[in-house]
């Protein structure tokens, strides 16, 4: 057994691993903790290559101990994707994409929800809920059903109908809530906590960061055993980008990789930008975004729920936040497509903006190499995207 307990993040309490604590006492995100140096043993380099395709290669480091009670539809280990022609276009011509898009449900919320949902089974919960802007709620809702769970998801009623008809169709009950997905989480809170349900929001739980920090694993397996100078990614709730830092951290405990660590760079959109203004600022914590507004509904998260731990990586990393317009959003979706094949969703074309502005700004040069994420495939985005097309 490598789970060893999970840690506050805020006040350093620390609990069992059998518990099924969501948050701390103090009201603080945790985090699991693993007993690196037995996971390292396992996990050489060898080791894994052998290992199945998916996050599921690196179950040392993740805290379902039961084989039986994974619930899996083949999620992880996406490409990583050489772009010459788009980094050459852009001056950078040591650019690659994560491609998030190649998930189940066709995006990176896979990796987190197979880990709660995992987790809840696990417990021997029977309901799972979460608000969703689209693709979390679609990924519960199919992992719940993959593991004979109910599932019940709280959307903004203005969310594209593909999400609706798709999380539906997984045998989910759906609500659509007026607002934002800040006033569907104050609807599913309270449902949650009528019902004895498992909330599995954003970081509200410990595991679906378990799940993201996966990606941090890929990254620097593909590379071997480097990683990149910088790393662009989109920013609602923040989680993957927390995931990844907390990666980052244990491979270095492992001793799979050194010190230095990547620049990490908070993308989000004008219209939403809490994150962009929190580090502007030298903030530790965002304030309330009001009128929040942006097609990447993904980045629509008027204050995400851990701020605090995405301004600290990125602080500590030494990068920075940007925002991008709508039009520099949809022209990044084109430019990707047009040069490298690559569909993304808004919240990957608003990555392909960033970058160009971070290349002018100095942020970003060509001798960089650099790793950009596209959370999910454009093709559930059409209708939402189409009157700005």
């Amino acid at each position: 057994m490598t789970f060893l307990r999970l840690d506050c993040t805020r006040c350093e309490r620390t609990y069992p691993p059998s518990s099924r604590r969501s948050l701390c006492e103090c009201g603080g995100p945790l985090f699991a903790r693993y007993d690196l140096e037995r996971a390292a043993k396992d996990m050489r380099p060898g080791h894994l290559a052998l290992r199945e395709p998916t996050l599921w290669r690196y179950d040392d480091v993740l805290p379902v101990e039961n084989p039986d009670h994974r619930i899996s539809l083949g999620e992880g280990f996406t490409p990583l994707l050489t772009t010459p022609r788009l980094g050459a276009q852009l001056g950078l011509p040591l650019l690659s994409v994560k491609e998030e898009g190649a998930n189940p449900t066709g995006s990176f919320k896979a990796r987190g929800l197979c880990l709660a949902v995992s987790m809840a089974k696990a417990f021997g919960v029977t309901d799972v809920c979460l608000p969703s802007a689209g693709n979390a709620g679609s990924a519960l809702a199919a992992y719940a059903a993959r593991g004979g769970l109910r599932a019940h998801v709280f959307i903004p009623r203005d969310v594209a109908r593909v999400f609706v008809m798709e999380t539906a169709a997984y045998g989910a009950e759906v609500v659509l809530v007026d607002g934002l997905i800040s006033d569907a989480a104050k609807v599913c809170a309270e449902r949650a906590s009528q019902g004895g349900w498992y909330d599995c929001s954003t970081l509200k739980e410990p595991y679906r960061v378990e799940g993201k920090k996966t990606m941090g694993y890929e990254l620097a397996e593909q590379m071997g055993w480097r990683l990149p100078d910088a790393i662009l990614y989109p920013t609602g709730g923040g989680t993957g980008l927390i995931g990844m830092w907390k990666a980052f951290d244990e491979l270095e405990r492992m001793g799979f990789v050194g010190p230095q660590r990547p620049r990490m760079y908070a993308v989000q959109a004008e219209g939403c930008a809490p994150i962009v203004k929190a580090f502007a600022e030298g903030k530790d914590s965002a304030e309330l975004w009001e009128g929040a507004s942006t097609h990447a509904h993904g980045l629509r998260v008027p204050k995400p729920f851990a701020d605090f731990l995405i301004l600290r990586a990125l602080r500590q990393s030494h990068g920075a936040a940007v925002a991008v317009s709508e039009a520099e959003i949809v022209d990044g979706v084109k430019e990707a497509a047009a040069t490298e094949g690559l569909f993304m969703c808004p919240e990957g074309g608003a990555c392909v903006a960033a970058l160009r502005k971070l290349k002018s700004s100095g942020h970003l040069s060509a001798d960089d190499v650099i790793v950009t994420f596209n959370t999910g495939t454009g093709f559930k985005y059409v209708d939402n995207m189409a009157p700005l097309w």
